[in-house]
């Protein structure tokens, strides 16, 4: 079974809702992401790179600097790597990602219309065990879907191998797969943040891809942690989606650091001086959606 991750339907969702009164009290239930007694990925997992169609030397190293800023490392907080650390709390142990191998499919070998059967012929196309092979698709390729899921996530449970599909948004829907660094199209309109490293599209990318790389690790073969029908799961960072700093509520990202020069928001630290805006994370000990700040 390949797990579909709706971020796109959940965001709008999110930001349909109108904004809570804080005038009266009420007592938020915990949110739960139930364990089904499944395998978890563990241990030194590669993590190979599919690129598939054009994209810039530049855009490339941006998602190659943030697989290496999930590493454990001493880093200035707020950290990409403690960020990735909450998946600790996950049964099992730590999960290290490495960086693989890279495969680049510029000529658009299989055109620029994609469907499930693609990605996952092309997530096949590197032969490993025990590892993440995610697809990348450039901003003009279309996949069966896309707009309304961001990404998904799944496995082969035979090689104890999962694989991941991002897509670049700019081009075809922003306002649901770059939010909050393009206005929505439902909900409040407030401004768009300054993508962290100045593009929209890769920006927004790599929002999804720790999003559904958490899941691979926490709910590989569908039977880890997530809470809701197995066919469309919250997992450990989808179930807080919306979520990047405190304070946040639907249309509102929450607090997050800008940079003074450029007007950037970021709230994680990476290799190579990178900045990263990331999503909380539900932290199994508190039962929370846990923001970087």
């Amino acid at each position: 079974m390949y797990p579909i991750y709706h971020f796109a339907t959940a965001l709008l969702l999110l930001l349909l809702v109108a904004k809570p009164s804080f005038g009266a009290l009420v007592e938020e239930q915990p949110l739960v992401l139930k364990y089904h007694n499944g395998a978890l990925l563990k241990g030194n997992i590669p993590v190979n790179l599919i690129w598939y169609g054009s994209f810039t030397p530049i855009q490339r190293s941006i998602i190659v600097d943030f697989i290496h800023s999930l590493a454990p490392r001493r880093s200035p907080l707020p950290s990409a790597s403690s960020w990735w650390k909450t998946t600790e709390k996950y049964r099992g142990g730590a999960t290290n990602l490495l960086v693989g191998r890279q495969i680049l499919h510029e000529a658009y070998s299989l055109g620029k219309s994609l469907r499930n059967r693609h990605l996952v012929a092309l997530a096949g196309k590197v032969n490993a065990l025990n590892a993440i092979n995610v697809v990348l698709t450039a901003s003009d390729v279309a996949v069966d879907g896309f707009c309304s899921r961001c990404g998904t996530h799944g496995s082969n449970r035979d090689k104890k191998t999962a694989y991941v599909w991002v897509g670049n948004s700019v081009v075809q829907c922003p306002g649901q797969c770059a939010w909050p660094f393009h206005q929505p199209i439902y909900g409040p309109q407030t401004p768009p943040l300054v993508a962290p490293n100045g593009d929209v599209g890769v920006d927004g990318m790599i929002i999804n891809l720790a999003t559904l790389l958490a899941g691979a690790v926490t709910n590989p073969y569908n039977n880890g942690y997530f809470q809701g029908p197995s066919s469309a799961p919250l997992e450990a960072v989808s179930a807080c989606t919306g979520v990047f700093g405190t304070g946040a509520y639907p249309g509102y990202p929450g607090r997050v650091l800008v940079d003074k020069a450029t007007g950037a928001s970021y709230n994680a630290v990476g290799v190579n001086g990178r900045r990263f805006l990331l999503p909380a994370m539900w932290d199994p000990q508190t039962s929370a959606c846990k923001p970087l700040l």
